[in-house]
């Protein structure tokens, strides 16, 4: 009877956990960045991932390099990329969807998304430290914070300003717990 409860756990395990990144589709690299432990919703149901978290980078690694259809460029701004590898461990970048890539050209916009968005840890509140905003070949808006959790943390949660949203203040919210990848907490 065990021997069958183990391979019906097995069989029920995330592809992620089962899988090489190499080994991913594409559906499943788009899943994990929609829907997985490193990927919630907001509380005005808009797409939210984490994207220094070692799952992400390989999903968007794979989803940017093949298959993707995109209407201008065809990877992550470089500038984008060298930040996130050059402060791997230091920071936590949520991506947020924002199909309106050009919300943030007002400037009032942009400064109240800046004083508003913070990330929630405990009692504790940390500002955002700065963003890359999405761009007609990827529309996700980068947020940068502190990474100042530990694994005795509970939740991480993100209250987000969303120009042109609706509603614009929103929440996303991820269990620590449950942000472990190949015995690591990835966040």
């Amino acid at each position: 009877m065990n021997l069958w409860l183990c391979l019906l756990l097995w069989l029920a395990a995330p592809f992620w956990e089962t899988k090489a990144p190499a080994d991913w589709t594409d559906a499943e690299a788009r899943a994990l960045l929609q829907h997985s432990p490193w990927a919630e919703p907001s509380s005005g149901n808009v797409q939210t991932y984490l994207a220094t978290a070692r799952p992400a980078i390989e999903a968007e690694a794979r989803w940017f390099r093949t298959g993707r259809q995109l209407r201008e460029g065809a990877a992550l701004a470089d500038e984008y990329l060298e930040y996130r590898d050059r402060h791997a461990g230091k920071v936590i970048i949520l991506a947020v969807h924002l199909p309106d890539w050009q919300a943030l050209a007002d400037a009032a916009e942009s400064r109240r998304m800046e004083e508003a968005t913070a990330l929630r840890v405990g009692r504790r509140k940390y500002a955002l430290q700065g963003h890359f905003p999405p761009a007609p070949g990827d529309p996700f808006l980068r947020l940068v914070f502190p990474r100042a959790v530990t694994e005795a943390d509970r939740k991480l949660l993100f209250e987000i300003y969303l120009p042109n949203a609706s509603p614009p203040f929103q929440e996303a919210e991820y269990e620590v717990k449950k942000l472990r990848w190949r015995g690591a907490l990835e966040m």
